[in-house]
């Protein structure tokens, strides 16, 4: 099985996957990736404030880029 990295991507900031994840095939790492960015989704929802959220992960093995995901979304409160 190959290693994959998860560089994950929250406006301008970057966090560097170091370990990774051992997954058989990139359909599993699809996978992986699109359930850890609808996590980090959810948790951007729930911080205070409005404003817009573009977030990514982006998916590298030992070769190079295999994948990215991108998820953008805003908030825009009218009452609370």
């Amino acid at each position: 099985m190959r290693r994959f990295y998860f560089d994950i991507r929250e406006g301008d900031e970057i966090f560097s996957d170091e370990e990774g994840l051992e997954l058989s095939t990139v359909e599993k790492v699809q996978e992986e990736a699109a359930r850890s960015l609808a996590d980090m989704a959810r948790d951007a929802v729930r911080t205070p404030g409005d404003g817009s959220h573009q977030m990514s992960i982006e998916v590298r093995d030992d070769g190079g880029p295999v994948l990215q995901l991108k998820f953008t979304f805003e908030v825009d409160r009218r009452r609370y």
